[in-house]
């Protein structure tokens, strides 16, 4: 594998480790930021910005091992066109919400797009990374190099820590191949036929990645050879979908996100086939994603009372939008100590974005 490393970059990479050397000295607060296109992703973090958007560019690239290695300041943008060169992406299509998008943000908010079910996580393709911790020293975790000497894999621990656990300054990552062929289409049905034609396609080897419903509408994209393509587009029928329609749902860019309503937009995760159960939720109403597993709602309903049903059903809800209530579900006790001795364990100070998960963390 290729690699570039100047000066320069030794130069940014050792004031970041000075800045948060000084901060744990200090036992000052450090708000982390790459292109602060997710901020409106968790709870407000009040300490001194540290930026990360110079430290920038990918160095480490092989197509044919299908592994790049990039710093976290590198725009989400630019690695992704540079895998597209090579006719590769990576494969859980992760959403920018802006131009300025990073890589390490990208890697910190652990949020995937529309072919999250099909291909995976963010996680599941984080295969190491470069960590300056709060003694301002960077090392190296997963990959190629042994896991860190308390034994976790912090590499994969960064991944939706919202910067709380360290400071990434470079992750390596597993790409895949482009498929050859890409198609969308749009069937009207209802939601429960919807879900039933769902459940049966899973149980056959259909080239689906991926599966939304909206407004009496079921909407699929189809992706994988020619041939397959051309075949299941002919077996299951509609209408030829813009396919700048998941772009639009991945950056939430639909109607659905925009518009006059300004009800709190909740994201809902749940077993593919839950139902939601409590007054005023309709759940005609909401924009099913992952083929039902993950929806989205704008409600006024108190977020104890929408989070019962989601706990009801097997799940959780996320409020995105800021203020209006706490944006991520509380943990069971026996899971927020665990949190609390990991963040002691790799923060013991809590310098690195305090209070962006949890207020106690």
């Amino acid at each position: 594998m290729a690699t570039s490393t100047s000066p320069q970059d030794r130069d940014i990479s050792a004031e970041l480790g000075e800045r948060v050397r000084q901060a744990n000295a200090a036992g000052t607060a450090l708000r982390i930021v790459g292109g602060d296109t997710k901020a409106f992703y968790g709870r407000p973090v009040e300490g001194e910005t540290l930026a990360t958007r110079e430290h920038r560019g990918i160095t480490g690239y092989d197509p044919v091992e299908l592994i790049v290695s990039v710093r976290a300041g590198t725009p989400l943008a630019e690695l992704e066109a540079a895998l597209a060169e090579n006719d590769q992406m990576l494969p859980f299509e992760p959403p920018h919400f802006g131009d300025a998008a990073t890589v390490g943000g990208t890697v910190a908010a652990g949020l995937s797009g529309p072919r999250r079910p099909w291909a995976g996580a963010v996680r599941d393709f984080v295969l190491g990374a470069r960590v300056i911790t709060h003694t301002g020293d960077e090392q190296r975790f997963g990959g190629e190099v042994m896991k860190n000497v308390a034994g976790y894999d912090l590499s994969r621990l960064m991944v939706g820590a919202q910067g709380g656990l360290g400071l990434l300054t470079e992750v390596t990552l597993k790409v895949l191949p482009r498929p050859s062929a890409c198609h969308g289409l749009r069937l009207e049905m209802p939601l429960d036929e919807a879900r039933e034609r769902l459940a049966e396609w899973g149980r056959h080897p259909l080239p689906l990645t991926a599966a939304a419903w909206q407004d009496g509408a079921l909407h699929l994209r189809l992706e994988g050879g020619p041939g397959s393509v051309a075949t299941t587009r002919e077996r299951l029928g509609g209408e030829d979908l813009d396919p700048g329609f998941w772009d639009d749902l991945r950056e939430q860019r639909l109607p659905f996100f925009g518009g006059d309503d300004d009800r709190p937009l909740w994201r809902i995760s749940l077993p593919q086939r839950a139902r939601l159960e409590a007054d005023g939720l309709d759940e005609q109403a909401m924009l099913h994603d992952w083929a039902g597993a993950q929806r989205w709602l704008r409600s006024d309903l108190p977020a104890e009372t929408l989070r019962e049903a989601c706990a009801a059903a097997g799940g959780h809800a996320t409020c995105l939008t800021p203020g209006a209530a706490e944006p991520f579900t509380p943990l069971p006790e026996v899971m927020f100590k665990y949190h609390r001795r990991l963040k002691a364990e790799l923060d013991p100070k809590g310098i690195f974005n305090p209070g962006r998960l949890y207020a106690e963390l």
